[in-house]
């Protein structure tokens, strides 16, 4: 009896000091919750691990909801939020293994990498007296060796072509920028174009310094990509629709069972409300960039050019935990202005949610727009010109580019997977790099001028058989043009940067080439964005 009033005492107490420390109130569910843990903690055959089973419940709870609802342990919190919060700190270099060695791909402008002298190509053998090299040592346990606190100093040692021995670099880290808009140039003399790769918190200041540095070369139209954009931050896409839209336009809203409706609206200050815009989407752009492209679209402020849009429309807040772990939590839907709900249903699983994107492709959604289908209670009509536009889950694009699948074949495919196209060309950069320097002072040259050597497919081939991929002679013609394409791209962001990677990958991306011709041809842009029904 005695020990029965103990390990009730007990049960009464950790309930009383659990429910003292939440901000919710225990209704008789969650308190069943809390002595089933206790009652386990004071009573089960064996000891247990608290963490473990708390947060194996948490997983278990937020599968019952909803696919984005998600719980984050306290060690993945700072590193997930990295991307979108605009920095972090480190040494400020790219890298790639090759061979099991640290190859610097890159390094950041202004960072202290760069400011100590650590150039492209070096290959980085010893990390604060640890052997890098060789090791077959993961990514993510070289990134926590370089990164640190802002003010410490990690000492690297270098191998560098030409030098006989080891140069040795002591490096005080700093913040270093992570950058959302990857390119920016002039597709004509009067086109400009912009590619984000997500909505964080430096977003908008990027995208108006590239915008601003674009109207100096004279830019008229613009073009937004947005493929492979997976969202971020919901101010970000509201102060870049901003620019775009005028005064009291809605720009979206949100609303759930708890969260009342919240409507964004322009406040007319943008400095882009009358130029022809085009928003490039594929099946990868999701969230807030699906805000900002339905937002366009819902005003008829841009013409949308690609493929449907993933379909993730839900507002999730971030719960922080006592122990610092947190829960991303689904509290409202999104909304475009027109009543469109961006995201797409999941009420089949969360298996046949995911596996959403094969199942369009088979259904052949890639190839032809009219394998989409829509039913009438999800047109919807563009608030300016009464356009019909479709719900349902994702944006839709007024034009519709299908996917190339005959040039990007399966064994072009295996390679890239294999990361034998990297390897390959990496290697080649690093024999060659003086060379490439000297014969291609700018990238205006090298893009006239080179062109890739038959060395280099040759090596790829065989890389490729000795990694079991069979050789397919009709595969690798149909590809080799694409191939050229991605190699020569490679080339220049290693010798010049992401942009110039832009430029000569676009030169083959169909979506890119679409909105090209749609504003290169005299009065198509004003007759397709006024084409009242689609599809």
């Amino acid at each position: 009896m005695k020990h029965y009033l103990l390990s009730v005492a007990f049960l009464l107490s950790c309930f009383t000091a659990i429910q003292a420390q939440s901000q919710f109130s225990l209704n008789p569910s969650s308190a069943k919750f809390v002595y089933t843990l206790n009652a386990i903690n004071a009573l089960y055959v064996t000891k247990v691990n608290d963490d473990k089973l708390v947060s194996s419940a948490i997983v278990g709870m937020l599968n019952d909801l909803d696919p984005h609802s998600v719980y984050i342990p306290k060690d993945e919190v700072e590193r997930m939020n990295e991307p979108l919060e605009g920095s972090f700190d480190g040494v400020g270099i790219q890298f790639q293994m090759l061979e099991d060695t640290l190859y610097v791909v890159q390094t950041i402008s202004g960072c202290p990498a760069a400011k100590v002298g650590i150039l492209p190509g070096d290959r980085i053998i010893y990390i604060q007296d640890t052997l890098v090299a060789g090791v077959k040592m993961q990514n993510s346990d070289i990134m926590r060796r370089l990164r640190g606190p802002r003010g410490s100093i990690v000492n690297v040692k270098v191998l560098r072509r030409g030098v006989p021995s080891l140069i040795d670099f002591s490096i005080t880290r700093d913040k270093i920028p992570l950058y959302s808009v990857d390119a920016s140039y002039m597709l004509d003399p009067q086109t400009g174009y912009i590619k984000i790769n997500s909505f964080g918190a430096t977003t908008f200041k990027e995208f108006m310094e590239a915008f601003n540095k674009l109207k100096t070369e004279g830019m008229k139209d613009l073009v937004i990509d947005l493929q492979g954009n997976g969202g971020g931050y919901l101010n970000a896409a509201i102060d870049l629709a901003n620019e775009f839209l005028q005064k009291g336009n809605e720009i979206v809203h949100t609303q759930g069972v708890h969260q009342p409706r919240t409507n964004y609206y322009a406040t007319g200050s943008g400095d882009f409300q009358t130029g022809k815009l085009i928003v490039l989407i594929d099946e990868y752009t999701a969230s807030a960039s699906e805000i900002f492209t339905g937002a366009m679209q819902d005003w008829d402020r841009a013409l949308v050019v690609g493929r449907r849009s993933f379909g993730k429309g839900l507002v999730q807040r971030p719960v922080i935990l006592p122990d610092g772990s947190m829960l991303r939590l689904t509290t409202a839907h999104y909304y475009t202005p027109s009543g469109r709900c961006i995201q797409k249903p999941y009420k089949d699983g969360f298996v046949k949610y995911d596996e959403d994107i094969m199942l369009r492709y088979k259904r052949g959604e890639f190839e032809h727009a009219d394998s989409i289908h829509f039913a009438d209670s999800l047109k919807y009509k563009t608030l300016r010109l009464g356009r019909t536009v479709y719900g349902g889950g994702g944006i839709m694009p007024d034009i519709f580019v299908p996917l190339d699948t005959i040039t990007f074949t399966n064994y072009l495919r295996d390679i890239i997977a294999k990361g034998i196209v990297n390897k390959v060309i990496m290697q080649y950069i690093d024999q060659n790099r003086k060379t490439l320097s000297k014969e291609y002072a700018t990238f205006k040259s090298f893009n006239e001028h080179y062109s890739i050597p038959d060395t280099v497919f040759k090596q790829i081939i065989q890389s490729a058989t000795d990694q079991k991929i069979t050789f397919n002679a009709k595969q690798y013609g149909l590809s080799k043009s694409l191939l050229k394409t991605q190699l020569k791209a490679l080339i220049a962001n290693d010798l010049w940067g992401r942009t110039d990677y832009y430029r000569i990958m676009n030169s083959d991306n169909e979506i890119v080439r679409k909105a090209v011709s749609i504003l290169e041809t005299p009065g198509a842009y004003t007759h397709l964005i006024d084409v009242k029904d689609r599809y």
